[in-house]
């Protein structure tokens, strides 16, 4: 019985020791050899293990077997990722003018939504024979709510913008659009639409012109309108305290004051609505300038809510100055 040397008989030095035997990748196929061990590895008494040149030439082709599989998965690979479509500036989270538009629409319909509720519940307070709004409820909660939300979301974007806030704002103000646009409407019938179609008209003629590239904003242009917000919102501070005190007993305060021009007396409101609109078509010019420039730059696409939200801003500015220069120009009709 030939005698055993008791290193190699152990099993622990056999795995420690065994050729290493190539595995194929994932998913390649083979050409069904099984790859043969290794050269080299150990001696076995003192001498050097080879292969046999049949050995060899197997572990060759089994070898150039493997590499052009993987050749042809890196081919394949690659294939693909030419025919795939290229990245858009969504999947890179960059702002567009498409996502900017749906945000927009978004907003405007919780508007209208909401301003359907305000001029239900307006209405259902309403005294037209005396012409006396008795549900002012609407009113104070949608200007109120409106307002602080607008601060909250102007002073906070800066550091995150929070669409839930902006939503909310667009609720709010929807009620107070509602509520005004039901009591202007039993005063003045037919005025909302007038005023609507005047508002749809001013907003589009301002983005044509833009889009053209006929109007743009300019540093000039906007401190000029800057110094005039400043004075308009003192002015409609003024008025308003001096309806609430009583001093002033028009249904407008000073905006119904008239001054005679060329013999016609023209109520002030008048002229400064024609003032106010062309200050709102600029904030819309303002708006959509930073658009642009947002999508130029390659703006994070959460800015698209801001956005959003400057262009609503804006649009009900114009929409209620628009409301109140044809209620005055109606006059008591």
């Amino acid at each position: 019985m030939a005698l055993r040397n008791p290193i190699f008989s152990n099993s622990a030095f056999q795995e420690r020791n065994a050729p290493a035997v190539p595995v194929a990748p994932a998913g390649a196929q083979t050409t069904g050899l099984v790859p043969p061990p290794a050269q080299g590895g150990y001696t076995l008494n003192g001498q050097p293990y080879t292969q046999s040149p049949q050995s060899a030439g197997q572990n060759a082709q089994w070898a150039a077997s493997q590499q052009a599989a993987q050749n042809a998965a890196v081919q394949a690979n690659l294939e693909g990722m030419y025919a795939a479509p290229t990245a858009s500036a969504i999947d890179h989270g960059r702002m567009t003018y498409e996502d900017t538009i749906w945000k927009t629409a978004a907003l405007f319909g919780v508007l209208l939504i909401t301003a359907v509720v305000g001029w239900i519940w307006a209405a259902s307070g309403l005294t037209v024979s005396y012409r006396q709004p008795t549900n002012m409820i609407p009113w104070a909660l949608g200007a109120l709510g409106g307002f602080v939300l607008a601060m909250v979301v102007t002073f906070t974007s800066r550091k995150k913008v929070r669409p839930a806030l902006i939503f909310a704002y667009a609720a709010f103000e929807g009620l107070f659009i509602g509520a005004i646009s039901a009591t202007f409407e039993a005063f003045w019938p037919g005025v909302v639409m007038q005023a609507t179609l005047a508002t749809i008209a001013v907003v589009g003629v301002t983005l044509a012109l833009f889009a053209s590239g006929k109007i743009r904003a300019s540093k000039r242009a906007t401190k000029i309108f800057l110094i005039a917000m400043v004075g308009y919102l003192v002015f409609s501070l003024l008025n308003l305290i001096l309806m609430w005190t009583g001093v002033l007993n028009q249904g407008f305060g000073m905006y119904s004051a008239k001054l005679n021009i060329a013999g016609f007396g023209v109520p002030l409101g008048l002229i400064i609505g024609v003032l106010v609109v062309i200050m709102a078509a600029y904030s819309l010019v303002l708006d959509f300038d930073g658009i642009q420039q947002g999508v130029r730059n390659g703006a994070p696409r959460n800015l698209a809510w801001y956005a959003a939200f400057g262009v609503m801003v804006t649009v009900v500015w114009l929409y209620v100055e628009i409301l109140r220069i044809i209620a005055i120009a109606r006059g008591n009709d």
